[in-house]
Parts: structure tokens; sequence; C-alpha cells
């Protein structure tokens, strides 16, 4: 007996259904298959997550910390006179006091300076002028010298720095001897706080003059300092001894011995810590420091970073031993 047409149409319904529900069924199978997708798709967030969470941390840790800006950007400003180029010697005067007058011939009266208490009194002043007058004479004589006029902003009765002050009173007693309210071959080194950095300060701020570090070194400051910066900051610094002279102008001879008695207080100190960086000779910068002042040698002098930022533990100080910067430094290779 043929089926009728009726029980076909009704298998072939039901065939296709049943093909339909299968293919929902295995559908739902791979949806939601446990050995297969779910922990694969479980597998690829958790790696998203943490690439996510990896990328952010890092993006955080960037954002707190200072960034360093690119030295090229700030270097294009400047504009240096060729004529510098070959400029090697540096002199260095370091500042002691500042002078706030307009008037050169008033220079030797105390109320034309901005003093501490015990600069007064005893002819300080006028051996201030004769560092400034010895350091134009050198630079004078010397056609490939740089004179460095170094101190920072460090009273608070005044907003000029010692270097600043310095400058203008050479200009203005025309030690120069130039009849000119400028000297291309003298400059000012604004953050210095105390004799080290005065040396150190001095150097970098040499090569962001002149684009090159020096060849040769000389100091003008008072005789009874001379073994300071002889025996203490150049050999922290490394520089050579014969590429150093250091010219004493001393104190009038009445006072030597007060002079030396406070020279003791400045000396020791720094024969337990080189560098300065420690309890006291770390809070003599911070009193002086008082308009939170600071280098920009870090870009001008990218070569003397490490030495700039140059500190031995604590427990070495402490102890009266000293750790010397042994990093590359630019004066460690023949000129």
């Amino acid at each position: 007996m043929l089926p009728s047409p009726v029980s076909s149409a009704r298998r072939g319904t039901y065939r296709r259904n049943a093909a339909t529900s299968r293919r929902k069924f295995n559908l739902f199978d791979v949806l939601y298959s446990r050995a297969r997708v779910t922990n694969l798709g479980f597998l690829l967030l958790a790696v998203v997550t943490t690439i996510s969470l990896l990328y952010n941390l890092r993006y955080l840790s960037r954002a707190r910390q200072p960034k360093h800006t690119d030295s090229s950007v700030l270097l294009s400003t400047v504009s240096r006179d060729v004529t510098h180029l070959r400029l090697n010697h540096l002199i260095i005067v370091p500042g002691h006091a500042i002078w706030k007058g307009t008037d050169p011939e008033l220079r030797l009266r105390e109320d034309q300076w901005v003093l501490e208490p015990y600069q007064r009194g005893g002819g300080r002043i006028s051996t201030f002028f004769a560092h400034i007058y010895r350091g134009a004479e050198l630079v004078r004589e010397d056609v490939n010298a740089l004179l460095v006029f170094s101190g920072g902003q460090t009273r608070s009765a005044s907003t000029t720095t010692e270097a600043e002050s310095y400058m203008r009173l050479a200009l203005a007693a025309d030690v120069f001897q130039t009849g000119s309210s400028t000297f291309k071959r003298a400059t000012t080194e604004d953050h210095a706080l105390d004799s080290f950095q005065n040396f150190l300060f001095s150097i970098t701020r040499f090569h962001e003059y002149t684009g090159r570090y020096p060849t040769k070194i000389t100091i003008i400051g008072y005789e009874f300092k001379r073994a300071r910066f002889t025996d203490l900051h150049r050999r922290a610094l490394r520089w050579p001894m014969e590429k150093f002279q250091y010219i004493g102008v001393d104190l009038d001879v009445d006072h030597h011995p007060i002079a030396e008695t406070g020279e003791v207080n400045g000396y020791l100190p720094y024969s337990r810590d080189l560098y300065g960086c420690h309890s006291v000779l770390l809070s003599k910068r911070r009193q002086r420091n008082l308009h939170a002042r600071f280098h920009s040698y870090y870009q001008s002098s990218p070569a003397l970073r490490e030495l700039l930022d140059w500190c031995p533990s604590s427990s070495t100080s402490a102890k009266g031993e000293d750790e010397l910067f042994m990093g590359g430094l630019p004066w460690d290779h023949a000129y």
C-alpha cells in the first residue's frame, strides 16, 4: 500500500523539525561547551585584562615621575659666540657676599653690601674686591680664558645672586679695562651654595657657555682656603693637579688667626664628607637656598649628570671615610 500524500508530508515536516532541533542543539553545545570555548574565552579575557592592567600601571608610573626635557629643545635657544670655541681656561672667583650698590667708588663701604655679621669689620670687603680685580687681570692676560663669578641667591635680604653682584661691580669699576658695560669672556654661575659647588658648578657653567669643558682651571680665593680647594674639592672631582692652580688673596695679616679658625670649621666637615651632601654641610646648603633655586646643569652638561647626583652613603661619612665618584668624567682623557 502506498503512503498517502498527507502522511508523507507529515514525515517530511518531522524530519525537517528534527534536523532543525539537532542544529539548535549543536549550536547551543558549542556556545556553552565547558571543555573548549568557555575555557578559551576565559583565558583570552584574563590575558586582555592583565595587559590592560599592566599598561595602566605603567602609564600611572610614568605620569608620577618627573619628565626629563629633551635638552635639544632647551639648547636650541642658545646662540654661542664662535670665538668661545677656543676658550679652554676656566678662572673661578667664588662669591662671599652681595654688592647692592650702584657707585663703584663706594664699594668699600659696608652699607653697600649685604653681609653676614661675622663679615663686618676687618677689611673683608676690600678682599672681596681684590678677588674680583685679580680675576679680571688674569682673564685680560689670557685670551683663551673665561672668568666665572660663582655664587647663588644666598641672602634673605636680597634677590640678587652673589655672582651677579660681583659681575655688576666688576663692570661698574671697569676692571676689564674696556670702557664698556659688557665683557664677553666673563659670566656668572648663579646656583652654588658652598665652595664645592663653586668649583663643580663653574665647570658646568663653562660648558654651558662655551660648549666644551676646560683643560685648565684657576681659582682665586682666600689663601687660608687653599687646602680645602686643592686637597679636598679637586680630589672629589678628580681634577688633575697639573691642570690646576690656586691663587690666594688673603685678609689683612692682623686677622689671619680669626680666619684660620673659621677655616678649621670649614675644612674638617669636607674631609669627612667630600661631596657636602650629609648632615652639617647639607644643612648649610639648605639654609642658604632661601629662594628654592635649582640649577640647569643636568640638561646643559649631561656628561656630568651622575657626578652632580653623587652622594656616598651616610654610614661611610660617619666613619670618617670617603667614597670617590669613579664614573666617567670628560677630563679623564688626555686633551
